[in-house]
């Protein structure tokens, strides 16, 4: 936590003057793994930061839409692309400031904004999606997690029915996939998705995926089985899990994706402590310890 929170001035700002989505150690993914490793909940110091990630996620370009029919035609301009009847919005981005700032315990008014472009940007599966090819038609796991998460918390602490309705409408993106498989062929969606990571960052796995069915109660679904056999065939024989890839260099300075904490790295024999924890959480949460 120090270590994530070095770099605040005078006056709680995180690294000012630096666009605070910077991959990793900008003001949005600090408050991210804070919220993540369970910071203490209600710290007022993190007010500055707050208000940094807000005004990214909160500016003007996010209301600004406009409709495209080809990926040219909505790569031209900022703003929000409206192509075939759907946004094309990295919606991770509110989503996770949402989650973060929520779990944190320092929502405040302007938080509520962030729900309202949620479900504006809502596909019809139930999920988000900023792919702008025009016949793109799916949801995408990496940018329907977040979102999903922190429109649950907000409803946890708000009793939002409709933000509610819609956190579990998109864990169906997940739960019919079985959260790493193929829908109609059974194949591994993607091959990190069957890798076990930490952090997460924006990216998924396996384990990111039962993390938040666990989180919304979900984990106990007949859906989540067989992610939770994977999950316990990766514990090792000396305990633990490991950290079978990772998204990060470790670096004090920024540069593309660092990360100023050492996580652990990567081994296929030794357990991660972080990995670990999550697994816990994931098999009590589903009954299986």
């Amino acid at each position: 936590m120090r270590t994530l929170l070095a770099h605040r001035g005078p006056r709680g700002f995180l690294r000012r003057g630096t666009d605070p989505y910077t991959k990793w150690q900008g003001p949005h993914w600090v408050l991210s793994t804070l919220a993540d490793i369970g910071y203490p909940s209600g710290d007022r110091s993190l007010a500055p930061m707050r208000d940094q990630v807000l005004d990214r996620w909160l500016s003007d370009m996010y209301y600004e839409e406009y409709d495209a029919s080809t990926a040219a035609e909505a790569y031209r301009k900022g703003g929000v692309p409206r192509m075939r009847g759907r946004y094309r919005r990295c919606a991770s981005q509110q989503g996770n400031a949402l989650y973060s700032i929520t779990k944190l315990a320092i929502a405040n008014r302007r938080t509520q904004d962030l729900v309202d472009r949620l479900l504006h940007w809502r596909w019809p599966d139930g999920g988000w999606n900023c792919d702008r090819r025009p016949e793109a038609d799916t949801s995408s796991f990496w940018e329907t997690r977040h979102a999903m998460l922190g429109l649950a918390a907000h409803a946890a602490r708000t009793g939002d029915a409709q933000a509610r309705d819609a956190a579990r409408k998109a864990a169906e993106v997940f739960l019919t996939r079985r959260l790493y498989l193929e829908r109609h062929t059974g194949r591994v969606m993607n091959k990190e998705f069957v890798r076990l990571h930490y952090p997460l960052y924006y990216e998924y796995d396996v384990l990111g995926g039962l993390k938040a069915m666990a989180e919304m109660g979900l984990v106990t679904d007949p859906r989540c089985r067989r992610a939770l056999d994977l999950l316990e065939e990766k514990h090792l024989p000396g305990g633990g899990w490991p950290a079978e890839s990772r998204f990060y260099r470790m670096s004090r300075t920024l540069g593309t994706r660092t990360d100023s904490v050492d996580w652990g790295g990567t081994s296929k024999k030794r357990g991660n402590e972080w990995v670990t924890a999550d697994a816990l959480y994931v098999l009590t949460a589903a009954g299986r310890l």
